[in-house]
């Protein structure tokens, strides 16, 4: 496999660069420029990688379910082949060390495995049948069957904070491949050369397995027109994003806005508030907090579900908390953030809380960072639950090391809050089974707020498995049904299709009569694997 970067578009079995507008990678450690430049993809560069994504699609989704599960299990060994180049670009375009990069790759290899497995076992295709019953009164009873069917070609957008398990090998690829679906990368600029690596491996794995071409392409471009243009191309049938409540809102309302509409699946911004309950402060507050800001500054607090707000019930217990929280903030060392564009953003966002009269700040980290490496110290803030409903901004997400302790004098405070916030991601209690039973209400709350309740955890390390559930109410995503992680993430890329009164042998194998791929489907009304 050809390892060195070119900066150029990979479009189906061919390199392109049509266009002189470019632009270079940094490494935000050093604050120095990496090669190769990339070049904004053209318009003529999008359509030609939609139109083979609209060749390839009929030919892909139409491929024994082998075929496509065998493609993805190419795609992990081509991905492994890669060593340690993948790892070192990675870490190069974002400060990650590498044993984040490697943790990063092993999630990917993990996810894009659970998906050829999915394709193999097939219950996700949700087959039903409903069989005839000409004798039935007044009308005969025809035969009806449907089973989820792929969409079309899909757009990715790499989100800036995984260059390997959120971007080009992310869940949201590997889940569109599954589904049947042809698949464009719209490259995150902050990271090019890792998108252009892992881009390579995917390409590499598809010639060995015999995809047709335009089965999956890479565009680069750091303006917003390319992600723009993507979207809105008739050709394209979904999209899927990580990124800013801003860049996602802008494209769903495009995506929104097409004569044609298309599902625009976006995690944006979330809170993911934590609720310390009095018995399990009471009994280790101390190893709470320290738990706490250990997630609060991992991978420098760039994290989606980073604990942003934090509320406790006064007393001695949630004192000793917030104490030993602001000693372990202060002895954070500040550490490099993604790039200078989210170092600049996060430096504004605490001086703006700097001059908040309802916020008092409680401590930072002691060691002073340096802004030429884009490095972020970690904050802790203080305010009351009148001072949070009085400054609605506080419930904005702040992308970096940075929390708000809430302190309330009774449990109605907490529920009051609760039903103040947004929709989020996720949502942590601390507590006994004491606790959870006296707070009830709190709970219910809660489950209408976040789309994963966590219990005595947090919520930073996101398990890839089948059961996960990475969503929640809008603004933490457009549509809080769907996952971007776990492999119900294959259902954002199907729609069902119904067949009536269709000839068994013209029917897609999962529906025929034999079931010869035995998988679970529904028959008037009961699981079975079963033919008939």
């Amino acid at each position: 496999m050809n390892m060195t970067l070119t900066g150029k578009h990979l479009i189906g079995n061919r390199e392109s660069t049509e266009s002189t507008a470019s632009f270079s990678p940094a490494n935000p450690a050093l604050n120095t420029i990496l090669e190769p430049p990339y070049f904004e993809a053209t318009e003529a560069e999008i359509d030609s990688a939609v139109s083979l994504a609209v060749g390839a699609f009929d030919r892909f989704r139409l491929l024994p379910a082998e075929a496509r599960a065998g493609f993805l299990d190419t795609i992990v060994t081509e991905v492994l082949a890669l060593g340690d180049t993948l790892l070192e670009r990675a870490s190069t375009e974002t400060g990650h060390p590498l044993a984040r990069c490697a943790s990063e790759r092993d999630r990917a290899v993990i996810h894009t495995r659970q998906f050829a497995q999915l394709i193999r076992e097939g219950s996700w295709l949700d087959a039903r049948l409903d069989l005839p019953d000409p004798a039935r009164q007044p009308l005969p009873k025809p035969d009806v069957r449907s089973l989820m069917q792929p969409v079309g070609p899909v757009v990715i957008f790499g989100a800036s904070n995984f260059p390997i398990a959120i971007s080009v090998l992310g869940a949201d690829t590997m889940s569109a491949f599954a589904a049947g679906c042809p698949v464009i990368v719209k490259a995150h600029p902050g990271h090019p050369g890792t998108c252009e690596l892992a881009a390579r491996a995917i390409l590499s794995a598809a010639e060995k397995t015999g995809m047709p071409e335009g089965v999956f392409s890479l565009l680069h471009g750091k303006s917003n027109a390319v992600g723009a243009a993507l979207v809105s191309h008739p050709g394209i049938t979904a999209a899927a994003f990580t990124g800013s409540l801003g860049g996602g809102r802008a494209l769903f309302n495009l995506a929104s806005a097409r004569p044609s509409p298309i599902p625009f699946y976006a995690e944006m911004g979330s809170v993911n508030p934590v609720f310390m309950l009095p018995g399990a402060l009471k009994v280790r507050a101390a190893r709470i907090a320290e738990g706490f800001v250990a997630a609060l500054t991992a991978g420098v607090g760039q994290f989606c579900t980073n604990p942003g707000l934090v509320l406790g019930l006064e007393s001695e217990d949630w004192n000793d908390f917030s104490e030993i929280a602001r000693e372990k903030v202060t002895a954070f060392k500040p550490a490099t953030m993604l790039h200078a564009g989210i170092h600049t953003t996060y430096e504004s966002g605490i001086a703006d809380l700097l001059t908040r009269p309802s916020v008092k700040l409680l401590g930072h980290s002691t060691a002073a960072p340096d802004p030429a490496k884009s490095e972020a110290a970690a904050y802790l803030f203080h305010t009351t639950q009148e001072g949070l409903l009085s400054d609605t901004t506080l419930f904005n997400e702040l992308f970096g090391p940075v929390s708000t302790l809430v302190s309330c004098c009774d449990p109605s405070e907490m529920i009051a809050v609760a039903e103040r916030l947004e929709g989020s991601l996720s949502a942590t209690i601390h507590g006994t089974e004491e606790d959870l039973a006296n707070h009830r209400d709190l709970v219910t709350v809660l489950q209408r707020k976040a789309g994963r309740l966590i219990f005595n955890g947090y919520p930073v390390g996101i398990e890839v498995c089948h059961s996960m559930h990475h969503g929640g109410p809008y603004p933490a995503t457009t549509h809080s049904h769907f996952t971007s992680i776990g492999t119900r993430a294959v259902s954002r890329f199907v729609r069902p299709v119904c067949y009536q009164d269709w000839p068994d042998a013209m029917l897609p194998v999962e529906l025929q009569n034999a079931n010869p791929r035995g998988v679970m489907r529904m028959v008037d009304g009961e699981r079975t694997r079963e033919g008939r």
